[in-house]
């Protein structure tokens, strides 16, 4: 006989930060599996390695989502994977139910990047019907361009091609009324983009701030934390320029160490907040404690 009272699933995925007068709650969407064949930069044994002392057996990639509530708005920063990647990823919907959110109660979408991580739950795939129904969806000038380049989608390869089709599809039924652009620049009031360019062409991070306070959510400055915080020159095959975007790592590295910025990723294990120092020749990352104080300081 079973009893009912044992948890068979973990509690929802979710977890709320304050930033000024501004509160940034981090949505899991689920985690992604895979092996460490698909860095750049460092031999697979040397990323085992990394992986093995940090009691990682493996590659696990959380992906997160940023909810802002600010300036009288509700904004989710990316969508997640929607159905286009792992039966682990996808739960955005369902966690944010968890809040007392659904889909119609956002009405700003910042993306990052147009990955199928990032915009799969922008539409439904089978019909292409919105997923947020009242949502602007704000991206970089150049990343829709790029993802609707002709030229650039002829010359692609391997895992490049395939990003177009979801890039596309899932931006689709936004872009006759709903679809806005910025660059780098204060997006609505408290929000400004930072450009990271590299992983993709308009690659972004989003700065917050408040009162005070900051939060840099970097989007996918990393992709296996326990390699590319002590190892920025690290890459990943989903680069699109790999050279670039540990440039650009490093420079965002460099400042949110040198600021004492509070750092949020995509990719960063959940619920993906903390703050990073310089260790040699690369960083060390301090995930914050979870605490009931929304301030982070555990009052």
């Amino acid at each position: 006989m079973t009893d009912e009272r044992v948890p068979t699933i973990q509690s929802p995925g979710c977890y709320h930060r304050m930033v000024g007068d501004i509160v940034v709650s981090s949505i899991s969407d689920g985690y992604l599996s895979g092996d460490v064949d698909v860095l750049r930069n460092i031999d697979p044994d040397d990323a085992a390695r990394m992986l093995s002392d940090q009691f990682r057996p493996s590659r696990r990639t959380s992906v997160n989502c940023f909810l802002v509530f600010a300036a009288g708005r509700i904004a989710l920063i990316d969508t997640g994977c929607g159905p286009y990647m792992q039966p682990t990823a996808g739960l955005l919907p369902e966690n944010l139910a968890t809040l007392g959110l659904g889909p119609s109660d956002i009405d700003t979408i910042l993306l990052t990047h147009m990955h199928p991580d990032h915009v799969g739950g922008l539409s439904v795939v089978e019909t292409g019907e919105k997923c947020f129904p009242n949502a602007e969806v704000w991206v970089h000038e150049k990343e829709f361009s790029h993802w609707h380049d002709a030229a650039a989608h002829a010359a692609s390869k391997g895992m490049q091609t395939y990003f177009f089709g979801p890039a596309q599809n899932q931006i689709a039924p936004y872009k006759n009324d709903a679809l806005r652009f910025f660059s780098e620049e204060e997006v609505f009031p408290g929000v400004h983009a930072v450009e990271s360019l590299g992983h993709t062409p308009g690659h972004c991070a989003f700065l917050i701030e408040s009162s005070g306070e900051q939060v840099l959510v970097w989007g996918d400055t990393i992709h296996v934390q326990e390699v590319q915080i002590a190892r920025p020159d690290v890459g990943i095959s989903f680069d699109a320029d790999v050279r670039m975007a540990a440039e650009s790592r490093k420079r965002l590295f460099e400042r949110i160490a040198s600021e004492e910025i509070l750092a949020a990723g995509m990719h960063v294990h959940f619920p993906g907040f903390g703050r990073l120092k310089s260790l040699g020749d690369g960083f060390e990352l301090h995930q914050e404690a979870w605490v009931h104080d929304l301030r982070g300081t555990g009052i």
